[in-house]
């Protein structure tokens, strides 16, 4: 019984990776006990799945440990797991975020970059320690093992043998490193007294509320509309708007199309942007207290309801090309896509699980609803082609060789930064490829939680076994006090003056943060902080550059210092 439970807990060396069943339950209670230790608050702070790193650590200190082999696959394997779910989730806002801010955003992660490799070769020369070692604890305090990768593969082309010291310094950085970032931001969160609810307010004035859709009624007052159609309205104003309805003064309802004339005395329910809201009611004439129950009250033939596209033929497709209005009767008011009502203008590209608000006879919306599908059991289904085709053309993408002039060894975005670009452009141009890339949000947290809990698990799986000794015994504590120097200044330098000189939004910052530090652990504790996908969109649009400028750097202070 006592070997039994060895070989359980500790493993075999007659199997590979200790034995299949010691490998998952080693994996298994330390992410589980890990998730349980991250509810725990410290400080009125939770480090959420970041204790699966310490455990880790923990358990590979006495001896429970695994494969160093399974161990790389399994943690490489989780990391293209979570990138490439984050990369799913925010592609569609990618590149629009990347022209309301991202090159700010960029350019404050490649100074924190910069000044992490200036500090770096700063206490080069002042302590005297080996560039491999001081690589190696800027690639932990950055927590970014493809620069750890990068800079043992660089050392060793470059001199034949491997450093040990790389992976010490990183292994001994790594753990502080993943505390500091969030140390950080919880320090810039205190200095400048932040307010989630002013957080939350500033963002929805800035980026969003503006352009979301809205239900307003007016009368038409404006004489010069007198007879005049809904299209050639929309050409004179020349802003986004849908008339959804027109009451007439003889209490007749029509659903309006683009010829439907309207007259003075009419009343119309407008969906349109709070930013054009004002506009389009001065034009048209005087707005009304009436909601859309008292629509509904009114009219006893129409309804509205909203409709689900579930059918893969019709995603990216036209909204214009379905031709509702004419060959159905039924007029689109809105669509909603990811929470987000838009205005359905003919030319915008639908996309599966977007949901449509749909006003018109209860036939004719049934029969519209067969047209798009509206089955959930059809979402619920996983769409697995995209993700593992993706994975796989971002694996390769990975893998590419990029020469720089003067460089002797080829730099690679590796299989994190590779996967991560391609699923962003896929859920970006997937749909005008007819390619479907949707995905439920439980679907994609599951997939992103499985992937960060595997990576965190196995990289403090790996560096707890000589983590004691070095700290203890080899002045390893002085490679933590540099790593965290490493780790926390560029961030609070950057991060004060991003807030202060630039004001940009807490929560945002917090994702270039951890994109800039390339970190995982950070990201997910920013999301569990903001409670929505800001810190995603932040980390996701400084994430492919700062990997590539983590490689690179990595790689030049071997070739170049050494």
């Amino acid at each position: 019984m006592e070997e039994f439970f060895r070989n359980l807990f500790f493993g075999n060396d007659a199997f590979w990776g200790g034995g299949v069943a010691h490998s998952v339950l080693i994996l298994a209670v330390v992410i589980s006990l890990g998730v349980a230790l991250g509810k725990i608050k410290i400080a009125g702070v939770r480090l959420g799945v970041t204790w699966i790193l310490f455990v880790g650590i923990t358990f590979s200190h006495f001896g429970m440990q695994l494969n160093e082999h399974l161990l790389h696959f399994l943690k490489e394997f989780g990391l293209i797991l979570f990138v490439y779910s984050i990369g799913l989730q925010v592609g569609p806002s990618f590149f629009s975020s990347f022209k309301k801010g991202g090159v700010q955003l960029n350019l404050m992660a490649t100074g924190i970059v910069l000044l992490g490799v200036v500090i770096t070769y700063v206490i080069y020369l002042i302590t005297g320690l080996p560039i491999t070692t001081m690589v190696g604890i800027l690639s932990g305090a950055v927590t970014n093992t493809p620069g750890l990768g990068a800079a043992q593969q660089a050392y060793s082309d470059m001199t034949g043998i491997d450093s040990p010291d790389i992976a010490m310094g990183y292994a001994v950085a790594y753990p502080l490193g993943v505390l500091g970032i969030i140390l950080s931001m919880i320090f810039i969160r205190w200095i400048f007294r932040i307010r989630f609810e002013e957080e939350d307010k500033a963002y929805t004035v800035k980026q969003g509320g503006a352009h979301e859709a809205v239900r307003i009624s007016v009368e038409v007052k404006n004489p010069f509309l007198d007879g005049k159609t809904v299209l050639q309205i929309k050409r004179l104003i020349n802003r986004q708007f849908v008339i959804s309805r027109v009451l007439h003064p003889d209490g007749r309802i029509d659903i309006a199309g683009s010829q439907t004339p309207l007259s003075v005395g009419d009343k119309a329910l407008i969906v349109t942007t709070t930013d054009d809201m004002g506009l389009i009611t001065d034009f048209v004439g005087e707005r009304l207290d009436m909601d859309k129950d008292e629509w509904e009250r009114l009219d006893n033939q129409l309804i509205s309801r909203r409709i689900m596209i579930t059918k893969s033929k019709l995603n990216g497709q036209y909204i214009g090309a379905l031709r509702l209005r004419s060959g159905y009767g039924v007029n689109v008011t809105r669509v909603n896509r990811a929470g987000v009502d838009l205005i359905p203008n003919h030319n915008l590209q639908l996309q599966m699980g977007d949901r449509l608000t749909v006003v018109g006879s209860e036939s004719a919306i049934n029969a519209v609803s067969k047209i798009l599908g509206n089955s959930m059991r059809r979402l619920n289904e996983p769409n697995l082609i995209p993700i593992f085709v993706g994975i796989f053309l971002g694996v390769v993408l990975g893998s590419v060789p990029i020469m720089f002039p003067g460089i002797p060894q080829p730099v690679k975005l590796g299989l994190a930064g590779g996967p991560l670009v391609v699923s962003i452009l896929i859920s970006r141009f997937g749909p005008h490829y007819k390619l479907v890339t949707y995905t439920t949000m439980s679907a994609n947290l599951m997939l992103r939680e499985i992937g960060i809990a595997l990576f965190l698990a196995c990289v403090g799986l790996g560096a707890g076994e000589g983590f004691v000794h070095t700290v203890l015994y080899e002045e390893g504590y002085h490679w933590i006090g540099y790593g965290f120097i490493i780790t926390v200044l560029p961030l609070l330098i950057v991060g004060i003056i991003a807030r202060k000189v630039l004001k940009v939004n807490y929560y945002t910052l917090m994702g270039v943060s951890a994109g800039a530090m390339t970190d995982p652990p950070a990201l997910a504790y920013s999301n569990g902080v903001a409670g929505n996908d800001m810190p995603s969109v932040g980390y996701a649009t400084v994430y492919p550059l700062t990997m590539f400028l983590r490689i690179l750097t990595a790689q030049l202070l071997i070739l170049c210092v050494s």
